[in-house]
């Protein structure tokens, strides 16, 4: 079975930026369930529904399958507001690349990079930009962001 193994962490400054390249994407999410959440992604001229399950420490099953974007349109109108629009740059560090996520609109000012592992004690090099794991920490994740974004968190 498809599994998802990955690990989340604040960004603490820019220096992840340097040759960086973003693309922006829009997901929204048809079932926020934590037994099952179901989310439709848009980047560019691609799309995907993706499906997964209860995360059980870092790993949870993960389902995702392309589909046409016009689909992914329609279906992202029937996600109300419960969208997270963001730019997601892949950065190159030791043996791995992360993902940073710079959060737009609602979740303006957060910054979350993630790595995906084969296995979960597999090991990997923290990049210096790095700050705070955040991986068990559900208000980080997408799925939540969409109906408590960052913007409205006490301090932020």
């Amino acid at each position: 079975m498809p599994h998802e193994i990955e690990r989340k962490f604040l960004v603490r400054d820019d220096s992840w930026r340097d040759g960086a390249e973003g693309r922006r994407m829009r997901q929204g999410y048809l079932s926020l369930d934590p037994e099952r959440t179901v989310r439709v992604r848009i980047s560019g001229d691609r799309a995907w529904l993706n499906v997964k399950g209860r995360t059980d420490g870092v790993r949870r099953l993960e389902f995702e399958y392309p589909i046409p974007v016009d689909d992914a349109t329609a279906l992202l109108a029937l996600c109300g507001g419960a969208v997270v629009d963001k730019t997601r740059y892949l950065v190159r560090h030791g043996a791995h690349t992360w993902e940073v996520d710079e959060f737009h609109g609602d979740n303006e000012g957060l910054l979350v990079a993630e790595i995906e592992l084969a296995h979960e004690d597999e090991p990997f090099v923290r990049p210096p930009w790095t700050g705070s794991e955040v991986s068990g920490e559900p208000r980080y994740y997408n799925a939540s962001l969409a109906q408590h974004p960052f913007k409205a968190w006490p301090g932020a």
